[in-house]
């Protein structure tokens, strides 16, 4: 298991965005964005987790870091629940390190990229118990969200921005958006945005998690 990446802010850390990168990707993905974004959170520390190296099914059993294995993508997309659990259980380790470091869970915000995404929903709306500062789920989707789902009054309480491209071929965009319907009608303060893009990440929408950040972190 590597070590998460942790990208200190230029003042003493206040706040933390812990940040999932998509399949096949590592640590490094998202390196960039982070440092992007401290130029504006000048005291939010960045950890930036890598996901464990797997055989992922749909990719002839092809091993590389992978939150979870991907079974099949259709007729539904079928995965590794208990995968999927493991990864929220690192995730959820993240958070308590950072409790334990001092920063108000408030004031920690979890994100993640297509299958991290899908981490990061998993996590906070299934799994944590407790306050936290927000959810960015950036080209993703929701696999364990249901009309069975119930949220705690903590959970709802957690706001999330929901950003999709329109013309995303690998998650598609009616399946994020279908993940932001879930949480609104259940009462979830949540964004819905989308972009001229296909499965990617634009900077016209790191602009957008900029100031969404800000507003809570600032």
């Amino acid at each position: 298991m590597h070590t998460p990446l942790t990208i200190e802010p230029q003042k003493p850390a206040d706040a933390c965005v812990i940040w999932l990168h998509g399949l096949g990707a590592d640590r490094y993905d998202f390196l960039p964005v982070a440092e992007a974004l401290q130029e504006q959170l000048l005291s939010t520390r960045f950890v930036l987790p890598q996901a464990p190296t797997r055989a992922v099914t749909i990719n002839g059993g092809y091993a590389m870091p992978s939150w979870y294995d991907i079974k099949a993508m259709s007729p539904a997309r079928s995965i590794s629940e208990d995968e999927l659990n493991e990864s929220a259980d690192t995730v959820i380790g993240l958070i308590e390190a950072q409790k334990a470091s001092g920063i108000d869970a408030n004031r920690i915000v979890l994100a993640g990229f297509s299958q991290g995404g899908a981490v990061v929903f998993h996590t906070a709306y299934l799994k944590w118990q407790g306050a936290l500062g927000g959810v960015i789920a950036l080209s993703t989707y929701a696999p364990t969200f249901s009309d069975e789902l119930e949220l705690s009054a903590s959970q709802q309480r957690i706001p999330a921005l929901c950003l999709h491209g329109q013309y995303d071929d690998v998650v598609q965009n009616a399946m994020g958006r279908t993940a932001y319907e879930h949480l609104k009608t259940r009462g979830v303060t949540v964004t819905w945005q989308q972009y001229p893009m296909a499965h990617e990440v634009l900077l016209e929408e790191i602009h957008d998690i900029g100031h969404w950040l800000a507003a809570r972190l600032g």
